[in-house]
């Protein structure tokens, strides 16, 4: 399985690290390939150099029967493209689990030349999993849509802090986890700051999430200009038990994407029984049923998400019962243990594929 560096910041990690030490790993002998880490241009490069290697000498010396490789768009497309051209050398079957969001940037507005790069890439991987339906429907341009399998990602349920959150007072916190910049909508928070801060003067934003220094410092600019410094905090990235415990404090998990595949962030506030601001985009709308366990917006429609989150807020039975909502939903439908068994049926797929 080629994957990031458990340490990575982002998605893909953290769907792959929760397959560490899971069923999945009793059902199959899996050698993880770390092809990618954070760090300097020369730590990123080391990183990938070495994964090459490691890659080669697991199908020289240890051909496994399915590769399985996790991807995205833009630059993770190019650092894929060896393991999936070394894997078809060697005939063995290739599951690329693709996780990106900018579509239109990849491949619908690239060059006629990139796109027959892309499909030449993809034509080589016996099965493509997109995350929601509209990504299958998207990817459909790129590959034969009998090879694109639908397998969503995954929530770890903490009933524990479902309960607390029915028995405690409304802390007033907004919860943001993620990458700072224009993609995910935080160009748009501190408008949305402002106008919560209207009805709620004492809200705090927890912005939660690492973006390059550009990004932060325009971001941090504009909360200046609305004057809402004191309603904002920057932990910077987390995870583990400082996640765990902004996700427990929270009142609102808020991520107004502009593209989006199935956001791990996401998946994991409805675990912790957290109501839902968000928008229509990618597979957002299957998990966050606006009216339901919360908000579900047009990207940009600032006005939208202030209101839903003062609402949200301000009536406490409409925040209760959009978080049992949302911890109901990925209880039923987004499970880690069903998450595996569809990865597994596409393992079985392809071991009888003819190749």
């Amino acid at each position: 399985m080629v994957v990031p560096n458990p340490m990575v910041k982002g998605g893909i990690a953290a769907v792959v690290n929760g397959y560490r030490g899971s069923q999945l790993e009793k059902d199959y002998d899996i050698t993880y390939v770390e092809s990618y880490k954070d760090g300097s241009k020369l730590d990123k490069l080391l990183k990938g150099i070495c994964g090459y290697f490691h890659f080669a000498y697991v199908l020289l010396f240890h051909k496994p029967d399915v590769v399985h490789i996790h991807s995205s768009f833009g630059p993770s497309f190019y650092r894929k493209m060896p393991f999936i051209y070394m894997a078809s050398w060697r005939k063995i079957p290739i599951i690329n689990h693709i996780h990106g969001a900018d579509f239109d940037e990849f491949y619908v507005n690239a060059s006629e030349e990139k796109k027959a790069k892309i499909k030449k890439v993809y034509s080589k991987c016996n099965v493509l999993i997109a995350l929601s339906e509209e990504w299958k429907e998207r990817l459909s341009q790129i590959v034969p849509e009998d090879r694109i399998e639908i397998i969503e990602n995954y929530s770890v349920l903490h009933e524990d802090a479902l309960e607390g959150r029915m028995h405690r007072e409304c802390n007033n916190t907004v919860l943001f986890l993620g990458e700072l910049g224009k993609r995910k909508g935080c160009y748009d928070i501190p408008a949305v700051i402002a106008q919560v801060k209207k009805s709620i003067p004492d809200v705090k934003f927890v912005l939660a999430g690492a973006g390059n220094e550009f990004d932060e410092n325009a971001i941090k600019k504009l909360i200046d200009e609305k004057g809402v410094s004191d309603n904002v905090e920057f932990p910077g990235w987390v995870r583990g038990d400082m996640k765990d415990k902004l996700l427990r404090k929270a009142d609102v998990f808020f991520l107004p994407s502009y593209n989006e595949g199935m956001p791990m962030s996401v998946l994991d506030a409805m675990g912790y029984g957290l109501p839902v601001v968000s928008t229509n985009v990618g597979g957002i709308p299957k998990i966050v049923h606006d009216g339901e366990n919360g908000y579900c917006c047009d990207p940009g429609d600032v006005n939208r998400f202030g209101k839903g989150i003062t609402k949200i807020l301000l009536d406490e039975k409409e925040r209760k019962s959009f978080g049992e909502a949302s911890w109901k939903i990925v209880k039923e439908g987004y499970s880690l243990e069903a998450h595996l068994n569809r990865i597994e049926q596409a393992y079985e797929q392809v071991l009888l594929m003819d190749i």
